[in-house]
């Protein structure tokens, strides 16, 4: 299948996050369970009662199927699994059954790394949790993907997203562009949505937290599952505008003090945050996006109109 990737420079700094991101290299795998040091007390921090057990993911296109609409492309790319659709080669999306309507929530997800071929339990993973957690929340859901040659050692040629300094002058822009312009298809042809938020684990959770505390993206939202750091965005943190940002980390995943330093940070520099723990290791849950969009919710009701 064709392969297109866009090139900007664009000077971010993230060496922080890749010093996480380093430490899981086979990313979506769940390593193994090291002993959880205690939430932070800056931020909010909730946990499952004992006997909670995660949420179990469903099958991909679960409650979600592609809209009627003509001006929606279907385009055949190895990047999607069953149940997604390619708004072009390197960008799956799915829309709810009542996806006509106007007004509706659109959540853009960055997986971790995944390996370049077209089946993998890294993309089967995210892709199926990625479309359950949506059908739940009604919304749609854009997965684009990231770039190969950056991945962390052991994967560097992994579709990845830029955690290094250098990589984010390189690619991060053009990432960030190419979003955008997949947002504009949407629009297009289901109407102007309402809020849109940003997602991601792992390597995905790294990048998005250094785009949101520098202000490269402006979402009505964020959330950050086992990954993320502040990173050299901690300068900027308190002067871009703080959106809800929900972090998700696992207690027995070895890379648990990024997220949770993340958290502690966030409410420290007054950002509205919700920290969450949950048993168990590294990688994508359902129940870290469930719990994104219930935190997203709680904020905008408070808000008011």
């Amino acid at each position: 299948m064709r392969c297109t990737t866009r090139r900007a420079a664009f000077a971010l700094g993230a060496l922080c996050a890749w010093c996480g991101c380093r430490r899981s290299a086979l990313d979506e795998r769940a390593p193994a369970p090291a002993v959880a040091s205690s939430p932070p007390a800056a931020a909010v921090v909730s946990s499952p009662p004992a006997s909670a057990t995660p949420a179990q993911p469903e099958d991909a296109g679960a409650g979600l199927e592609a809209s009627s609409s003509a001006e929606l492309p279907d385009v055949r790319t190895d990047w999607c699994l069953d149940g997604w659709r390619g708004l072009d080669e390197g960008t799956c999306y799915l829309v709810p059954r009542d996806g006509e309507r106007r007004g509706a929530t659109l959540l853009v997800y960055l997986s971790g790394i995944v390996p370049p071929v077209p089946r993998s339990p890294q993309k089967e993973k995210v892709q199926r949790i990625v479309a359950a957690a949506a059908a739940r929340a009604g919304a749609v859901a854009l997965l684009p993907r990231g770039r190969r040659g950056i991945g962390p050692a052991g994967a560097k040629d992994w579709w990845a997203w830029p955690t290094s300094a250098g990589d984010h002058s390189l690619y991060a822009a053009a990432m960030v562009a190419e979003w955008s312009a997949a947002r504009a298809k949407l629009e297009a042809a289901l109407g102007r949505f309402d809020r849109v938020y940003l997602a991601g684990s792992s390597s995905g959770a790294y990048f998005l937290s250094t785009l949101a505390l520098t202000g490269a993206v402006e979402m009505d939202g964020y959330a950050a599952a086992s990954g993320g750091a502040a990173g050299l965005g901690a300068s900027r943190a308190v002067a871009t505008a703080r959106r809800p940002f929900y972090v998700g980390y696992a207690s027995g995943d070895p890379t648990h003090g990024g997220p949770k330093a993340l958290g502690a940070f966030l409410a420290a520099a007054g950002w509205p945050v919700r920290v969450a723990e949950h048993p168990g290791g590294h990688g994508a849950r359902e129940v870290y996006l469930d719990e994104a969009f219930a935190f997203w919710d709680s904020v905008a009701r408070d808000a008011g109109p």
